[in-house]
């Protein structure tokens, strides 16, 4: 068996290993941006690693470097993603989890994505269910009724009848340049008191001001330096510019979100997945005020739900009332990771933002649904508004 670091030349064969198992594909130059990531290069670290026994590529896990900080001192994660080893490739997983677990340089290896079926693997490798409170937790927040279930009862058909997804083709799927800024920013008079769009949140001085303030904080903190947010927000394979929402009190910015459109299959609706979501001291009405604002503003993007997939203790004790009220996904731990001695107690806690779902996630697909023919009236009504 030949295990190598993935390279450009393996761009196409990985889009085929993704096609396989129906996970989104990147463009050539969306593949070009994630190997740019500036903390890979700090250390040196492969871009992933693929099988290739002489024909290329016949699995692949992709190695996503984070950079961190605590207080002064500046670290590195890996995160894995997108691990496909196909069935005639079985057995081969072992090996790819082993070199991703065993590499160096990095405080914790870990995956926040792990699906149903792949996340007992995690444990064989000596990675623990983390956070330990909540690492099977998902929470969301229903917003269109009627699209969720459209959606489901398309999946349970697909289920009986496999051969109709190509038939159906890409449903309740609006044209991202209808769902973009220009309706986010007419839907701006309905965020509550405190919370503002902030499109050009890394460039506002202010933003400087609270990244230093949450570096103070002295816990271990993934990198929201403005230079590595504007790289991890410019991925040009998205359909539909990211969500920013920024939170001020007494004058000065203390917390903000980023969330971004997810269209998970082609038979299911989009969904706002919340990519980021920290505030200063973790404090509770800021946490609050900018979940409540992305609920407000989902509708204008078409989104069905919105999401949070990452849930750390702490934050689900400052969501309060708007925790509770979440819907429960998830079921099965997600969050799985191998840490060095002594750091599973510098007081991390992860968002998605620390994790692959950025740029995991299935854009928004440039042409239009077919859905609207199909859809009940009430779906065809909201639809259309997200049309206009």
């Amino acid at each position: 068996m030949s295990l190598r670091p993935f390279n450009e030349s393996d761009f196409e064969a990985v889009n085929q290993l993704h096609r396989s198992v129906w996970w989104p594909e990147r463009s050539a130059a969306g593949w070009r941006w994630l190997m740019s990531n500036p903390a890979s290069a700090e250390i040196g670290a492969p871009h992933g690693w693929v099988i290739d026994d002489g024909a290329g590529p016949e699995a692949f896990v992709g190695n996503f470097i984070q950079r961190f900080w605590r207080n002064d001192q500046r670290l590195h994660a890996a995160t894995g993603y997108s691990i496909v080893v196909p069935p005639a490739q079985r057995g081969r997983s072992r090996a790819l989890i082993n070199t991703f677990v065993d590499q160096p340089n990095c405080f914790a290896r870990y995956t926040l994505n792990a699906n149903a079926r792949s996340s007992p693997l995690y444990q064989r490798h000596g990675m623990v269910p983390w956070p330990p409170e909540t690492h099977r937790l998902k929470l969301s927040w229903l917003i269109n009724r009627a699209a969720c279930i459209y959606g489901r009862g398309l999946r349970e058909i697909v289920d009986r009848a496999p051969a109709l997804a190509r038939l159906l083709g890409e449903q309740l799927s609006p044209l991202p340049g209808l769902v973009g800024q220009g309706r986010v920013r007419r839907a701006e008079s309905r965020l509550p008191a405190g919370v503002s769009l902030s499109p050009d949140l890394p460039e506002r001085s202010d933003y400087a001001g609270f990244w230093f303030a949450l570096r103070a904080e002295g816990r271990l903190t993934a990198d929201r330096s403005a230079d590595m947010l504007r790289w991890r927000l410019s991925d040009p394979d998205l359909t539909v510019p990211p969500l920013s929402l920024a939170y001020h009190q007494d004058g000065r910015l203390t917390g903000y979100a980023v969330a971004m459109l997810n269209k998970q299959t082609p038979l299911e609706p989009p969904i706002l997945e919340i990519i980021d979501l920290v505030a200063l001291e973790n404090d509770a009405p800021a946490i609050q005020a900018l979940v409540e604002g992305l609920r407000r503003l989902a509708p204008a993007l078409a989104a069905a739900k919105l999401r949070l997939q990452v849930v750390s203790p702490d934050l689900l004790a400052a969501l309060g009332p708007l925790g509770q009220k979440a819907w429960r996904e998830g079921g099965w731990g997600h969050c799985h990771i191998a840490f060095d001695k002594g750091m599973a107690d510098a007081g991390w806690r992860p968002t998605p933002y620390d994790g692959d779902y950025s740029f995991c996630l299935r854009p928004l697909p440039a042409r239009a649904s077919a859905a609207l023919q199909l859809a009940p009236a009430p779906l065809r009504t909201q639809a259309m508004e997200a049309r206009a």
